[in-house]
């Protein structure tokens, strides 16, 4: 077990400083034991480390965040608000291995296998009408996130690839919020709709692929306007399939409930579908 504490209580002060002393190409899990507070920092979880655990308390009280979006990203150096140590300075990963644009824009990047996270908050703090700027992106298979929160307004939960779990989870975004083309189960999931846009953006491509979006037992909220104003997603490629199964919707769902991405042909491919 690796503690992460900025009290200087753990073995390391910050959540990347962890993951890099995970050996390379591990084969045991490592658990992250992440102490509360507000961890101002991108994080990059690369390739070679699989069977990452980042255990958090609380999502409330354990925060890991950064303002990157996909016009201006900084991957380079992550400036800490200490108490003791307010403006110490990480040195990252460069850009050409983690990507750029919306690719590369993501708080937190899981690119490692059997990846697990509990109990953490993920934020993107860029504000409203920065474009796409992602929380989190798992291009990964076999991750798992337990009650942990997802906190943006576009593009908040990139799940780009691989078979991904979330359970007990809180996820808001306002446009294309949960969007890639993982094959993902979200069961017993808060989805919370900040403004007008899209909640699901699944990019399958083809008939023969796997991917897909189920939402199992859920909550869909919005931000409390009388007039519907979200949509529960469109086909960011023409072979998207989303299910909404056993999921409570407020007032904020548009009544025809899916948009064709202003491209009619979509509507002979995409499976969207509602079970109640």
């Amino acid at each position: 077990v690796l503690r992460v504490a900025q009290d200087g209580s753990g073995q390391y002060c910050t959540v990347q400083d962890a993951i890099d002393a995970v050996p390379l190409c591990n084969r045991q899990r490592i658990v992250i034991q992440v102490a509360p507070g507000f961890y101002r920092q991108p994080i990059y979880v690369p390739k070679s480390k699989n069977l990452i655990t980042l255990l958090g308390s609380c999502a409330e009280s354990t925060i890991l965040s950064w303002g990157n979006c996909a016009t201006s990203i900084d991957h380079h150096k992550a400036r800490l608000h200490l108490r003791s140590w307010p403006h110490c300075l990480v040195p990252l990963q460069a850009s050409r291995v983690i990507g750029t644009g919306t690719f590369g824009c993501g708080t937190v990047i899981v690119e490692g296998e059997d990846f697990i996270a509990q109990g953490i908050t993920f934020e993107n703090s860029s504000p409203k009408g920065s474009g796409q700027a992602v929380a989190i992106r798992v291009t990964a298979d076999r991750c798992a996130f337990y009650s942990c929160r997802f906190l943006g307004w576009q593009d908040t939960a990139y799940l780009h690839y691989g078979r991904q779990y979330f359970r007990d989870c809180y996820i808001e975004g306002s446009c294309d919020f949960i969007f890639g083309n993982a094959t993902a189960l979200l069961e017993h999931c808060h989805i919370h709709c900040k403004s007008s846009g899209y909640i699901t953006a699944q990019q399958r491509k083809s008939a023969t692929e796997t991917t897909g979006y189920v939402f199992l037992r859920c909550v869909i909220t919005g931000a409390g306007s009388k007039s519907p104003y979200m949509y529960l997603g469109r086909p960011w490629a023409p072979y998207a399939r989303v299910v909404f199964a056993y999921t409570w919707m407020d007032a904020c769902i548009m009544p025809v409930g899916w948009n064709n991405w202003n491209n009619p042909d979509n509507e002979k491919t995409a499976a969207f579908y509602e079970y109640r």
